[in-house]
């Protein structure tokens, strides 16, 4: 049995999620203790309770100590399979960290899996979906991994209520990534959405972001989603925010920033577009959040990946320590945490 504790590095809910997908893929049983030991309250709260649910749903798993609070958690996996599945955390609590752990057991599901979740989609504390659906996943496919993902409605704090679904095609094995540098830009996308808010709001962090971006030579193509009540796809509360991505001729990266009550529309489209100038202007190919969410995949895959980041977060250094203890995959560092860095995994080759 695994046993990990749950104060390590980042000390949240990161380390319950990952570890139990990766005791999930392996077939072994795991214990966490002390879970989240580094926040205040400690212990689970409930979108870390619905991730584990559905990681037990998808292998037909056993878990004890589910339940509001609890800072110890067995986890025993059984089967991986497929099939439809829904989910609804309760509260704003991010669908997108849920994803993060169930997706590498969906996708080594042996048939296909439709899982909905019901939460926030749009939350300052996580990536965004759309991050997923327009980074990520694009990322991902390269590698092998055949998902897509839908919006139904989006959710903000403080109620949540947003609704996706994700569907996954069998994998059998994935290939390695390469993201040493930016490679040639061939498009720039921005998505800028509101919801029970004035049109103008989503028209001015457009506007922002793509003066700034056209003085260094870039010019974004912008979707905007203004949504008011009665649009099916509106969510419960009001909110906004952008994400910027660009394609080039190796991959995808992307930056987003949500929208704060009080905080100019303006300032919330240049500072994202501030954010995609550092990376262009310095070469990164992997921004901060694609590095923490490539490291799984990068572990799994048949053969040698390596990237190179704007910055190595303690949440990257996490999953690092979690994909070598699990999953004995061998990992490599080269910068310091908080620093640009190139991280270098030869994966195990998983196949189920």
């Amino acid at each position: 049995m695994i046993t990990i504790r749950g104060d390590m590095l980042e000390g949240g809910g990161q380390i319950l999620r990952l570890s139990t997908a990766l005791a999930t893929l392996i077939g072994e049983p795991i214990r966490i203790v002390r879970v989240r030991g580094k926040r205040r309250p400690p212990g689970l709260r409930r979108q870390h309770m619905t991730a584990l649910k559905v990681l037990a749903s998808l292998c037909n798993g056993q878990v004890e100590g589910l339940r509001l609070g609890s800072t110890e958690v067995f986890f025993k996996p059984g089967d991986i399979r497929g099939g439809s599945y829904r989910f609804d955390v309760g509260t704003a609590g991010s669908v997108s960290l849920i994803l993060q752990a169930a997706m590498p057991v969906m996708v080594f599901a042996p048939a296909p899996v439709r899982l909905r979740l019901r939460g926030g989609t749009n939350n300052p504390m996580a990536p965004p979906v759309d991050y997923l659906e327009r980074v990520l996943l694009e990322d991902l496919r390269l590698m092998g991994v055949e998902a897509l993902l839908r919006v139904y409605r989006r959710g903000f704090y403080p109620r949540g209520g947003g609704e996706v679904e994700v569907q996954t095609q069998p994998s059998r094995r994935l290939k390695p990534i390469m993201l040493q540098e930016l490679g040639r830009i061939l498009e720039v996308r921005g998505l800028v959405y509101s919801c029970r808010l004035p049109s103008h709001i989503a028209d001015r962090m457009a506007s922002s972001a793509s003066e700034r971006l056209r003085r260094i030579g870039l010019n974004p193509v912008f979707e905007k989603e203004v949504l008011q009540p009665g649009n099916p796809k509106c969510s419960l509360d009001p909110g906004c925010g952008i994400l910027l991505s660009i394609k080039h001729s190796h991959g995808f990266l992307g930056v987003d920033n949500l929208g704060v009550k009080g905080k100019r529309a303006e300032v919330v489209g240049s500072e994202a577009a501030e954010q995609l100038i550092k990376l262009v202007e310095g070469g990164y190919p992997v921004d901060r959040h694609l590095c923490d969410q490539l490291i799984v995949w990068m572990a799994l895959a048949d053969g040698v990946s390596r990237i190179k980041t704007i910055e190595l977060t303690l949440h990257a250094l996490t999953c690092i320590e979690l994909t070598k203890t699990i999953l004995k995959a061998e990992l490599k560092i080269e910068g310091d945490l908080g620093r640009p860095a190139v991280i270098e995994c030869r994966g195990i080759g998983y196949e189920k």
